[in-house]
């Protein structure tokens, strides 16, 4: 009895055993089923969320791509009520949106929404062709009129966080509007965004109802394709509604006004076919394996576990961080900075620096020893920042050669000890590729919340500063100060106003005579760029010129002034015309062709014009600028080296390129003439001159011993205010007829007796 009792008992216990087992293998087998299932729905719900997001940036890329048409005052002056320019509308609509960025239909409606042109599989189309599709793009167009779309599925919208990033569409982000959406079409669907056709620069142009940009892009076969292979879904595609293949994931296709446009169907990728297909079976194999089996389970989920958890920290460092150099990102010292913000505005008592850094010159080091180099540099330069900062101090990476410190102190004295260590991480070369770089960098400073009490504010600010540290002369750190920003402002008036002043011709040209040393009579003139303001009276080139350049005008400006020089020289014929030319110029502008164009509009000979250019053109001995300065010879026009003397004037110069005339720096003649040194130095260049053939002409003549001087040292030409001031055509007019006066009435260039001993030391 006892031992049936005790086998009863083992029996339990085995049954017990048993049970558990079978329980605990069955709970096994539950958890890994469901962990294979949960990582599959979870990746399936991923790739949906991916999904979405493609068709939403689908939308924002549409926008982006009409905005790069729509905000642009030539749209504006071109596509007038009444007067289409159909040719400029097919270039830059029709034929760019559908050929480039692959419109399907391209529509643009006047202020009451009536259709005025229409693109289509590469021809212009009636505009009425729209009036097919309005009903169906009717929310879209009533979200871009700001009116309300009922019925549509909400959308973010992207494309106006994205405009934050660029400051020079503040204007036009105020005044227009637009909207896009996946609506049915003709039954299709399709990528529908309207826009309003508004200026970028001269808001002046701004209509009181906009007109709209309207493109319809269809969601067919190809577009899903794309979007598939952008989304590592190389399988995605659009089928009829409830006709997915076995084994796919299923997705309904609904447009944004409630339409069923089929079923968006792909193979989901299963990362836990793996537990379903391999763990799984083994763990069936017996209760006595359920041991190991635990313990093999339990070190592959925790693999498993762990290798998710470093792709989810390397994911978040990647976010937050520079690939190059391994510093934090612009995100990432954003976030930082705001951190301090916030605190700040809570009651904190501390303040913090931002500081903006620019490698000076770093163009230089990728053009010369490549990208690779480049690259190389600003590791070190990251490697060498991070060592000489305080290990508090947040260092980041903003891309490209520039760099952002975040670093708190107690006061603004803090800001000098900054400075010391920024300026000793730039004291030494850096070794890159067997070479020592020695560079340097421009800091721009802002103090917060002092300058600052939102990011962008604060930045900008900081930018302010370095742009002025570059303007010092760059190598230095600035501290903003409330002076910059106002001088940022009338820098920007002064564009603007330049702008207006270039359409309102209020600019004007004078000119200056130049005098013959050897027959005392005008050969040519000088032409000078004036402005006179109707508010800010007459404004130095020394000024808006830099300005001009800054800003991209220097195309515009330098051909109005070549063209109304060429029409003022008929007042002169056979005088020379000496026109100055920017080094912006020679390097970006297709300068060749205008001088062509120009010659042949006003039919005059190249070889009365002198183009004058600065020492700035030959620093950059590019290929571009070598071959544009030997076309400008070859059209036949003649060249001249303005301000030979100063800055880093080299006698390569005179030996690299070909000039015919030498122009003497006026602080070698005005009133220094009388010194020994300035007189050595306009002898040399004179004999210089001489000896290369070139023609050397002395400016800033402003008194009869100055040009007396000139001409006994070899000069062979001479301006200035002794002569003529500069003046408008028709008075530069009468100065000439005065200047080439008979000789009795003419300026008599003879010093009082015994000046000429006296000045060359006899």
């Amino acid at each position: 009895m006892e031992r049936l009792t005790g086998r009863g008992d083992i029996h339990r216990l085995m049954m017990f055993v048993a049970a558990t087992l079978s329980l605990f293998g069955f709970l096994i087998l539950a958890v890994i089923a469901f962990a294979g299932w949960s990582s599959n729905e979870t990746a399936t719900q991923r790739e949906r969320t991916l999904v979405e997001n493609a068709l939403n940036r689908a939308i924002l890329r549409t926008l982006d791509e009409q905005k790069s048409v729509a905000w642009w005052d030539d749209s504006i002056t071109n596509i007038r009520e009444g007067a289409i320019n159909l040719d400029f509308v097919d270039a830059n609509f029709g034929i760019f949106l559908t050929e480039t960025y692959s419109h399907d239909e391209v529509y643009i409606l006047n202020s009451s929404d009536s259709p005025i042109y229409a693109y289509s599989a590469g021809e212009r189309l009636e505009p009425s062709r729209f009036e097919d599709r309005r009903t169906a793009i009717a929310p879209v167009l009533a979200l871009a009129r700001g009116a309300n779309a009922t019925g549509l599925k909400e959308r973010p919208d992207l494309f106006r966080e994205r405009q934050t990033s660029y400051r020079q569409l503040a204007a036009p982000t105020r005044v227009a509007r637009w909207a896009g959406r996946l609506l049915t079409v003709q039954g299709r669907p399709a990528v529908v965004a309207a826009m309003s056709i508004v200026p970028n620069v001269d808001m002046s142009l701004t209509p009181a109802t906009p007109k709209l940009l309207v493109s319809v892009r269809y969601i067919d076969a190809g577009f899903v394709s794309d979007m598939g292979r952008s989304l590592l879904l190389p399988d995605l595609e659009i089928v009829a509604h409830n006709s997915a293949p076995a084994g796919m994931v299923d997705e309904p296709f609904v447009t944004d006004d409630g339409a069923q446009a089929g079923d968006l169907v792909w193979t989901t990728k299963k990362p836990g076919r793996a537990l379903l297909e391999f763990i799984l079976p083994m763990a069936a194999i017996g209760v006595f394996l359920t041991g190991l089996f635990f313990h093999g389970m339990f070190r592959s989920l925790k693999k498993s576990s762990s290798e998710l958890a470093e792709r989810e920290a390397q994911a978040r460092h990647e976010a937050k961080h520079d690939a190059l150099s391994g510093l934090p990102n612009r995100v990432f010292f954003v976030e930082r900075l705001q951190e301090f913000l916030t605190r700040s505005a809570g009651g904190g008592r501390s303040k913090a620096i931002a500081a903006y850094l620019d490698v000076d010159r770093f163009k230089d080091v990728n053009d010369t020893l490549g990208h690779r180099a480049g690259d190389d540099l600003v590791r070190a330069i990251a490697r060498r920042l991070k060592g000489r900062l305080r290990p508090e101090d947040f260092l980041a990476r903003f891309g490209g050669d520039e760099f952002a410190i975040l670093c708190e102190v107690d006061s603004v004295e803090g800001i000098e000890p900054l400075r010391e260590r920024i300026k000793g991480a730039f004291q030494k070369p850096f070794a890159i590729e067997g070479q020592n770089i020695l560079v340097t960098a421009s800091v721009g400073l802002a103090l917060a919340p002092d300058d600052g009490d939102e990011v962008d504010e604060l930045m900008r600010n900081a930018d302010i500063a370095l742009y002025r540290a570059k303007a010092e002369g760059r190598d230095r750190a600035v501290l903003f100060c409330a002076e910059m920003a106002r001088e940022v402002q009338e820098r920007r008036m002064t564009e603007l106003d330049l702008r207006n002043a270039l359409k309102a011709d209020e600019l004007e040209l004078h000119y200056q005579p130049i005098i013959s040393c050897g027959t005392q009579q005008v050969i040519g003139v000088e032409a000078l760029l004036r402005w006179n303001h109707p508010d800010r009276g007459n404004i130095s080139p020394g000024h808006f010129i830099p300005i001009a350049e800054d800003a991209g005008l220097m195309p515009e400006l330098g051909h109005w002034i070549m063209s109304q020089a060429m029409r003022d020289a008929a007042r002169w014929p056979g005088l020379e015309v000496a026109v100055n030319l920017s080094p912006v110029q020679v390097r970006h502008v297709d300068l060749v062709n205008m001088l062509t164009r120009l010659v042949s509009r006003h039919g005059i000979d190249p070889a009365r014009f002198i183009l004058e250019i600065t020492e700035g053109v030959l620093l950059d001995h590019s290929e571009h600028s070598l071959r544009t300065l030997a076309q400008i010879r070859e059209l036949g026009f003649k060249t001249s080296l303005d301000d030979f003397g100063t800055g880093f004037s080299s006698l390569s110069y005179l030996c690299n390129f070909q000039f015919d005339k030498i122009k003497i720096d006026r602080s070698f003649v005005t009133g220094k003439a009388q010194s020994h040194t300035a007189r050595t130095i306009v002898q040399a260049v004179a004999t210089l001159g001489r000896g290369l053939n070139m023609t050397v002409v002395a400016e800033g003549v402003e008194t009869e011993v100055d040009a007396l001087l000139m001409k006994q040292l070899g000069c062979t030409e001479m301006q200035g205010f002794h002569f003529a001031r500069p003046a408008n055509a028709r008075l530069t007019e009468q100065a000439i007829a005065r200047l080439n006066a008979p000789a009795q009435d003419a300026p008599v260039l003879a010093p009082p007796a015994g000046q000429v001993s006296r000045l060359f030391g006899a």
